[in-house]
């Protein structure tokens, strides 16, 4: 197996240094091998709604691929240092339920502890000294560095399949449920903080200023306000619940 890309998908922001920390390693442990920045936003210290949006924009990414994930409240205790193959791709990241979606939708699955150690691994930061190490050695080619694990506490079997919650918000204030939009019957209507938005095709269906939930280009039912944003217009933060209405 020869990756062709390695994919970073965290909650550490924009600003600060452990994208780039993180990024020195792979080049170091992987060089040559192409390094995307997937997601640096991902819902901080929310592995449950960053399970749903991971699942929805890994299929972007061909077999081979290396994702390094990092959603890791628990950084430093009990959760296992795990990776996970699925339908060819690797993730590489904490068992907390980050993977949970990816491993139940997909059709050939398998996972490993990770028994390797760095030199140096701080008690804070396993993305850098711990995750990276390890993708970059998938990049390469080489075997996991683990044993096969079975099932347990990284496995989520209570998430549903799709989750009625916001997950993610954009840079334009669109508002991404964990909702895959064609598991809704046509002519559904999504319950948010006290309003029942239609659905529409896309923004320019409506007029301006008015609120609606579309089919985003990765497939989830997204909240939206044609030339306004929703997240301030409805009062949407990560985690508002989201119902349904047929």
């Amino acid at each position: 197996m020869l990756a062709r890309m390695i994919v970073l998908f965290t909650d550490f922001g924009l600003h600060g240094p452990y994208t780039g920390q993180m990024k020195a390693v792979l080049h170091q442990s992987a060089p040559g091998i192409p390094i995307i920045d997937l997601f640096a936003d991902a819902p901080a210290g929310n592995p449950k709604a960053s399970a749903y949006l991971l699942a929805a924009y890994d299929d972007w990414f061909q077999a081979g691929s290396v994702f390094v994930c990092v959603v890791d409240p628990g950084v430093g205790g009990p959760r296992p240092p795990i990776i996970v193959e699925a339908d060819g791709r690797w993730y590489v990241g904490p068992g907390n339920g980050l993977f949970e979606l990816v491993q139940r939708r997909a059709g050939d699955k398998q996972s490993w502890d990770i028994d390797w150690k760095p030199e140096r691994l701080s008690a804070s930061f396993h993305g850098r000294d711990l995750f990276a190490p390890v993708a970059g050695m998938l990049a390469r080619g080489e075997p996991p560095p683990g044993r096969p694990r079975t099932e347990g506490a990284e496995r989520r079997p209570d998430w549903p399949d799709d989750l009625g919650e916001i997950i993610y918000i954009d840079h334009y204030g669109n508002a991404m449920t964990g909702i895959r939009a064609a598991h809704l019957a046509p002519g559904t209507r999504l319950a948010v903080a006290g309003r029942v938005l239609q659905p529409a095709r896309t923004f320019g269906d409506l007029p301006p200023g008015g609120a609606f939930w579309y089919e985003n280009s990765n497939g989830l039912a997204e909240i939206a306000v044609n030339q306004g944003r929703a997240d301030r217009g409805l009062g949407l933060s990560i985690g508002s619940p989201v119902g349904f209405l047929s």
